[in-house]
């Protein structure tokens, strides 16, 4: 299995991605919110894969963050949801609207997916309401390391917090890039 591709972006449309690692060009699909942040032609680009396998077909998909990763292949395990559908989800929902769309029950978040429709959002929360409070555990303690970090940097718990959270609606996946994102909201306010 392909767990991540780092190499020079060849060709981008919203129909893939081509990235040349090593002289290999590799066809990604990727949803559209990764396209988006991505750099362009002939730079040096980083994705999270997943490698998908069907008898008649082999497939990679690309995200820019691990969590999106994560909630994709949360999505395609649910039955009659396959990568078209989790790639759209992921094009039109950023993952923290996705989660709160399925906590809150929230069918008319989910059904302005195109091709997804109201039988299938409510099989979608049905199943993943067992499932997500997993899936919100490691946001909570990735949260917490980096609050906690900011805090031992001097900044006050309160002004941290609010920093954070901006920083997460940006998408954001691992505790490095949290801090360096929040830090750019710390040193604006003072």
């Amino acid at each position: 299995m392909i767990a991540s591709l780092r190499g020079t972006l060849l060709s981008k449309r919203p129909d893939g991605l081509i990235i040349d690692v090593h002289g290999v060009g590799y066809s990604v699909q990727t949803p559209l919110t990764t396209l988006s942040s991505l750099p362009d032609e002939g730079h040096e680009v980083f994705l999270f894969t997943y490698t998908h396998v069907r008898e008649d077909i082999l497939q990679l998909y690309g995200f820019s963050t691990e969590d999106e990763k994560r909630i994709f292949l949360t999505l395609i395990g649910i039955s009659g949801i396959g990568p078209r559908i989790g790639l759209s989800i992921l094009s039109t929902i950023r993952p923290e609207q996705f989660r709160a769309a399925v906590q809150t029950e929230d069918v008319d978040l989910l059904c302005r997916v195109p091709g997804l429709g109201k039988k299938t959002a409510h099989r979608i929360i049905l199943e993943l309401r067992e499932k997500l409070p997993a899936m919100q555990e490691k946001r909570d303690v990735l949260y917490e390391d980096t609050l906690s970090a900011l805090v031992n940097l001097g900044y006050k718990k309160n002004v941290a917090q609010g920093a954070l959270e901006k920083a997460y609606a940006k998408g954001q996946g691992d505790i490095e890039s949290l801090i360096v994102e929040s830090l750019k909201y710390l040193t604006v306010e003072k």
